[in-house]
């Protein structure tokens, strides 16, 4: 680290936890968020604070009026620019040094694999089912931790899954099938500061695993309840039969 950066991330450097090592392992690491929006928005540019020394950001859609409202890395004037570019702005301002890749697309098959394939940590903020199942199944058989959000309404819940953990579950362990109509802002509504919590969370439990602090959440998932300021922390274990994981299990 140069002169620079020891003054950037003295904060971080105080801590014995994280010292240098860590910091030199923010810096080196690269993490792909999928999904630019109220979670996304604080898990980018936290992890960009933090020294993480790349960040992959993709997503499809564009900024909107009525995102102002929660997603913090936007702001008026980018109304109409991709999320994923407008994020790359912002973080700009804050972390120059961050390398940032834009993709403004949805990721799938074999694009989505080889975007995994090259971050060491993947955060799903995204906001359907659909998306959060096959960013789990891809992680999962290419070997990738996730760090995997949601927020409704004033609820939200966070959980780690890794498949380099033999005791992990995955994400279809906790959901073996979903309904999109639960999650959707639109039409339920969601608090603005409720997706920084679980935003910023997920840019936690990342640095924490990328600088090799603490211990995850894999294995537990964390439900929030805003209207009360409550947390409960259930145990989650592997689902027999689980279509994802539990072939891989069986073939191990």
């Amino acid at each position: 680290m140069h002169d620079e950066q020891l003054l950037r991330y003295s904060r971080h450097i105080m801590l014995p936890e994280i010292d240098i090592a860590g910091q030199t392992r923010l810096l080196d690491a690269t993490a792909l968020i999928i999904g630019l929006g109220g979670l996304g928005s604080p898990a980018a540019l936290y992890l960009a604070a933090a020294g993480v020394g790349k960040l992959i950001l993709t997503d499809d859609d564009d900024v909107e009026l009525s995102n102002l409202q929660r997603q913090i890395a936007h702001t008026l004037s980018r109304i109409g620019t991709n999320k994923a570019a407008s994020a790359a702005a912002q973080i700009g301002e804050i972390s120059p040094d961050t390398q940032v890749e834009v993709i403004a697309a949805r990721l799938d098959g074999a694009a989505l694999e080889a975007a995994v394939q090259r971050a060491d940590i993947v955060l799903d903020c995204t906001d359907n089912f659909d998306s959060r199942y096959l960013i789990n199944d891809v992680c999962w058989r290419v070997g990738k931790p996730l760090v995997s959000g949601a927020a409704i309404r004033l609820e939200g819940q966070i959980s780690v899954f890794d498949p380099n953990d033999g005791a992990s579950p995955c994400y279809r362990c906790l959901y073996a099938e979903g309904s999109d109509a639960a999650l959707n802002c639109a039409e339920n509504g969601v608090a603005a500061p409720l997706v920084g919590i679980i935003g910023t969370c997920q840019a936690l439990e990342a640095m924490k695993y990328l600088a090799g602090i603490g211990s995850s959440l894999i294995g537990t998932i964390l439900y929030f309840d805003g209207k009360y300021m409550e947390w409960r922390r259930l145990t989650l274990k592997p689902r027999d039969g689980c279509s994802t994981c539990g072939d891989q299990r069986q073939n191990a």
